[in-house]
């Protein structure tokens, strides 16, 4: 499942996305409103989140393992690490593990702060494992960027119970501001978020700092953009790390396609036969845990993508499909089982 053809007749890459869970599914949705013609395979490793407390020899191994799955039997010719966490701490043993371009999503974050910041001073909110990393901070020091870190740790519970209220996009006639207070629920996330970056102002005050952009720093996060953008300060801009990360792989996925090509996609026949092209082959002989998401429930994808995503998980499909579908904001279709092992 590597190069195929679209509708205009051009070939298509085959992009792997992977996440400890299904938060990176904002940055599918991203990925594939900049790469339209791209085919997506996404994989949550939701049998072992969180991955935040775990060792970093640990998520290196998970995140490994997974990236190896999305190259070798999905054949995938570049990776998307939409995971923070495996971003901050296991990029590097990713990058060795596989043979293709590999994204993380911190480093399009930090630029996107460079490019939108006046004051060289930012705000970054975060899980505690991502914090705790100092990841962020790092990457922003090294585009001349002061970061201040806040974890917050109520955020993700609150986005999985569905307390987000109207998203971007989805409701043109209601504002942010009315967005907020929509429903007693989503009223509670305002005042949570309120609450947090309160916090977070008052220290960067105390710092001495005057920063203007707030870098979101968890897949979870776009899903509350229009309740972050309505709390933090006038004049603050509220960095996607999401929309960062597509904008970048649009740059190194394109050079890389124009450039060099990597050995796996030079020679598709010198690839493990586990990595050939899905089309090409019988459908029954395929092993039934990666069978074609359009023959096994055509209903279970808008028809313009069904053809365009693919999605694994290693436990939890069920609730991957019904929370999936609120982070991708269409139908993830039949989510296949995988089981990479401990």
């Amino acid at each position: 499942m590597n190069k195929t053809a679209n509708n205009s007749g051009t070939t298509s890459p085959t992009i792997g996305v992977f996440d400890s869970g299904f938060g990176g599914l904002t940055v599918l949705r991203a990925l594939m409103a900049q790469m339209p013609h791209a085919r997506f395979v996404f994989f949550g490793d939701t049998a072992r989140l969180p991955y935040g407390s775990k060792s970093r020899r640990t998520i290196a191994r998970y995140a490994a393992q997974c990236a190896q799955f999305l190259v070798n039997q999905q054949g995938a010719e570049f990776l998307v690490i939409a995971c923070n966490t495996a971003s901050a701490l296991a990029l590097d043993a990713i990058q060795d593990s596989v043979t293709v371009p590999v994204l993380g999503v911190i480093e399009p974050g930090a630029e996107a702060a460079r490019a939108a910041s006046r004051t060289g001073d930012v705000l970054v909110i975060a899980t505690d494992a991502t914090v705790q990393s100092h990841a962020y901070a790092a990457a922003c020091r090294a585009h001349g960027l002061r970061a201040l870190e806040k974890a917050c740790p109520l955020l993700v519970p609150l986005v999985e119970e569905g307390w987000t209220g109207p998203l971007a996009g989805d409701v043109t006639e209601i504002s942010a501001a009315q967005a907020a207070f929509t429903s007693p629920q989503v009223a509670v996330t305002a005042e949570v978020i309120r609450i947090y970056l309160a916090e977070l102002t008052a220290e960067a005050a105390a710092q001495g700092m005057n920063p203007d952009a707030l870098v979101l720093g968890c897949t979870h996060y776009p899903l509350l953009r229009p309740l972050l953008e309505r709390a933090v300060p006038a004049g603050m801009k509220v960095i996607d790390s999401a929309d960062a990360t597509a904008e970048a792989a649009v740059k190194l996925f394109g050079q890389q396609e124009s450039g060099k090509r990597s050995p796996s996609a030079q020679d598709p026949s010198a690839q493990d036969p586990s990595v050939q092209d899905l089309s090409a082959q019988d459908p029954s002989a395929q092993d039934p845990s990666v069978q074609d998401l359009s023959a096994q429930d055509p209903s279970a994808q808008d028809p313009s993508t069904q053809d365009q995503v693919r999605c694994f998980a290693t436990d939890s499909v069920e609730k991957f499909e019904r929370l999936g579908s609120r982070f991708l904001r269409r139908p993830t279709g039949k989510v296949e089982l995988v089981d990479l092992g401990g």
